[in-house]
């Protein structure tokens, strides 16, 4: 498959970010794990695909979520949302809130139903991001705009509702193999003047969860210890609420099955996907797929309760996503068939109803959570 040519300013950037790179992997002695590449090539401050000020999202850019897809999403998500803040809580923390798309519409859809966060907090790391999501917000509700502050870090505590929507899938992960029975970890290296594979056996803290999982020779996979990294963290920092995170992934007897034997790293370019993390870097999105029963167990790890699990689709239509969309009248088709047709994006197995999941956890709150009243795939955790 042909990928798009860059434009000479974006392949100058690219470059960049890759001369970065390399300069790392030679301070470093000719190697760094892949989850460092990762993180640079993502994240690098003024390089990285989310720091620098290319457009990611959206027509334009390399790939649609769901809250630039309909505002259908935000608004039905909006629903459980309200009915945490009900419960006597005042703040929502959303965690890579991305254009703000999705912060706009949970905040119309949370005072069109009278129940305002007194403060909606934006955890982003990205400078840019940070920018585009303000300046969505100053243009959909400026009149809730003191409400919003920008965060570069977890706070020490937090009570009320957090929120991260594909945010689990961007974090650095490292990858491993199976080869002549023993564990591999993969790294970068240069040959040639360029980025390639490089491996060398795994130890510490991934060579003990990839032993765990008893994969079979020829096995490449990964292990997202940045993520679960992250959980402990929001674990120590959710002192009482909920965590709602939204994300395309399988528990763990699915992640690792024999046809997933290749892993589920993904990059996504101009709204094409591929599977070559050395393309261009600082211009693609670099993923993986969500190992939720990891999650589960890393929340677990610290307090946190598993509160529900399900699909997108299950999800959505538990908290209402049908009388949201009543709201638009079937007789009006010039606004209900494109209403119809993005729902369907959001509920078809086929798109992003089966393969995307929603996951809660929570500490002190007991009432069952209306996104998970039919449906709950906890079990499978």
């Amino acid at each position: 498959m042909a990928l798009p040519e860059p434009t000479p300013e974006a392949r100058e950037h690219s470059d960049r970010v890759a001369a970065h790179i390399r300069g790392e992997i030679a301070a470093c002695g000719g190697w760094i794990a892949f989850s460092r590449y990762m993180e640079l090539a993502l994240y690098a401050p003024g390089l990285g695909y989310y720091s620098a000020g290319a457009r990611k999202l959206g027509k334009g850019g390399d790939f649609v979520t769901a809250p630039e897809i309909t505002p259908l999403y935000g608004q039905t998500l909006a629903r459980q949302i309200r009915q945490v803040l009900e419960a006597g809580f005042d703040e929502v923390l959303e965690v890579g809130a991305g254009s703000g798309a999705l912060a706009a519409t949970v905040l119309e859809e949370l005072e069109r139903a009278n129940v305002v966060p007194r403060n909606y907090l934006i955890l982003e790391l990205s400078a840019d991001l940070r920018e585009r999501s303000r300046d969505t917000l100053a243009a959909r509700v400026p009149h809730l705009l003191e409400r919003v502050a920008w965060l570069n870090r977890l706070p020490p505590s937090f009570s009320g509702l957090v929120l991260g929507n594909e945010v689990l899938d961007a974090m650095p992960v490292d990858v491993v193999r199976i080869n002549g029975g023993k564990v591999e970890e993969g790294g970068v290296a240069v040959r040639n003047d360029r980025l390639a594979w490089s491996w060398r056996l795994a130890s510490g803290e991934l060579l003990a969860a990839t032993e765990r999982l008893d994969l079979p020779e020829g096995y490449r996979t990964e292990i997202q210890l940045a993520a679960r990294g992250f959980l402990r963290s929001l674990s120590g920092v959710l002192e009482k609420g909920v965590a709602l995170l939204i994300d395309y992934g399988f528990p763990q007897k699915e992640y690792y099955h024999a046809q997933r034997r290749e892993g589920t790293l993904m990059c996504h370019y101009r709204h094409q996907a591929h599977a070559d993390p050395f393309f261009l870097p600082g211009l693609q999105d670099i993923t993986s797929h969500v190992d939720f029963s990891a999650v589960a167990a890393a929340a677990r790890e610290g307090g946190l309760e598993l509160a529900g699990y399900a699909t997108q689709a299950q999800f959505l239509v538990n908290c209402g996503i049908t009388e949201v969309m009543s709201r638009t009248p079937a007789e009006d088709t010039a606004r209900y068939l494109p209403l119809a047709n993005q729902a369907n994006r959001l509920l078809s197995p086929a798109e992003m109803g089966e393969l995307f999941k929603v996951i809660a956890l929570a500490r002190g709150f007991s009432a069952p959570l209306a996104g998970f009243r039919e449906g709950d795939r906890r079990t499978s955790l």
